[in-house]
């Protein structure tokens, strides 16, 4: 990270609304972050105008032209061939090389991920990416990971991303030592498939880099049972739809209920600012901004369909990521978990039946 200055790069065209939303987030996040400057990659024919409407925005924003632009439809493996000279890809290249300390961007998922691991590459000790956010919990937040970007996972990559997972919520959400748990079928220590009981009896051993809890299952996330949920992306993804999919249907319910008689209307009336409070607390855009983990970078993927505000929230988490130097206490997290499952290329037969401590 550069001595007390921060830059980002913003891929100005990635997202549903680009490039309105990158231009007038960045302008939010730079009074919310004093001593930030950014690079924004796009048409400068579109993007030029918006930067001149916010007033003060061009002293602390670069425009670079980029040509092209990477199309939601676009496949990884195209954008890697075929966008080279795209918004993207010149954001995560400038992160890549060091002209920035991270990017941001709310295009293409596939794209993004397949871009900067090609860019980037892993950190060390880091065998795959795995992509993490946050969610409201009845204690708190909850970090999650991973949500989709691996759909198969061995033990091996699920103690490694425990530890990323351990690590971003250090960083974000202020904790010492946030208690880590693997999503599973039960909480019981026999359930679960081979991969999962491997990995968590490298978790539970001495010198374990993760205050390893032990296993969740679905209805824990919300209740807030641990700090991190670990799962592949497979399972990781279903959960996260899950629970965004519950929480529109009840959003749906309540309104619902408040419109079906005129006491009820009255009813909505008196109680409109724990309503508002409730929106706040449960708003999407306070949480968005997913990250990249693994990478030997900060890749930070913001919803594709956010307004300002809520990409004004994904440039804060890449900025907290910088400022904490995320990157670094994660080569320390993984150095340890390397010298924990180097004791053996397995756990005990104990933990390998059961699951449990030794």
């Amino acid at each position: 990270m550069s001595a007390g200055k921060i830059v980002l790069a913003l891929d100005g065209m990635g997202g549903d609304h680009a490039p309105a939303v990158v231009v007038n987030g960045a302008d939010i996040a730079r009074e919310r972050y004093p001593g930030t400057s950014f690079l924004l990659f796009g048409d400068p024919a579109r993007l030029k105008p918006l930067v001149d409407k916010r007033k003060g925005l061009s002293k602390a924003l670069e425009i670079v032209a980029a040509e092209d632009a990477v199309l939601a439809e676009d496949k990884p493996s195209f954008a890697l061939r075929r966008r080279r000279k795209s918004s993207m890809w010149l954001a995560v290249e400038a992160a890549a090389q060091g002209r920035a300390d991270t990017v941001v961007s709310a295009g293409n998922t596939g794209a993004l991920l397949a871009i900067s691991m090609f860019a980037m590459r892993m950190l060390e000790g880091a065998d795959r990416p795995a992509l993490a956010s946050f969610l409201p919990t009845s204690r708190g937040e909850t970090v999650m990971l991973d949500l989709g970007a691996n759909l198969e996972c061995d033990a091996g990559n699920l103690a490694e991303f425990a530890v990323m997972g351990s690590v971003f919520a250090q960083v974000l959400l202020g904790l010492d030592r946030p208690k880590v748990g693997l999503l599973n079928v039960g909480s019981e220590e026999l359930k679960g498939h081979e991969e999962l009981r491997q990995a968590a009896g490298w978790l539970r051993r001495e010198g374990s880099p993760v205050d390893f809890h032990g296993f969740v299952e679905g209805n824990d996330i919300g209740a807030g049972v641990v700090d991190v949920v670990v799962a592949d992306g497979f399972t990781g993804n279903v959960a996260l739809k899950a629970i965004e999919g519950t929480a529109k249907l009840y959003t749906q319910f309540v309104r619902d209920a408040f419109r079906t008689s005129t006491f009820a209307k009255i009813g909505y009336l008196f109680a409109s600012g724990a309503w508002a409070k409730l929106r706040k607390r449960v708003d999407p855009r306070r949480y968005n901004g997913g990250v990249f983990l693994g990478l030997d970078g900060v890749c930070v993927k913001s919803h594709g369909g956010t307004d300002t505000l809520g990409f004004a929230y994904a440039i804060g988490v890449a900025v907290d990521l910088v400022r904490y130097e995320y990157k670094n206490k994660l080569v320390e997290g993984l150095a340890k978990l390397r010298q924990v499952t180097a004791t053996a290329e397995a756990p005990p037969a104990a933990l390998q039946a059961t699951g449990g401590a030794e």
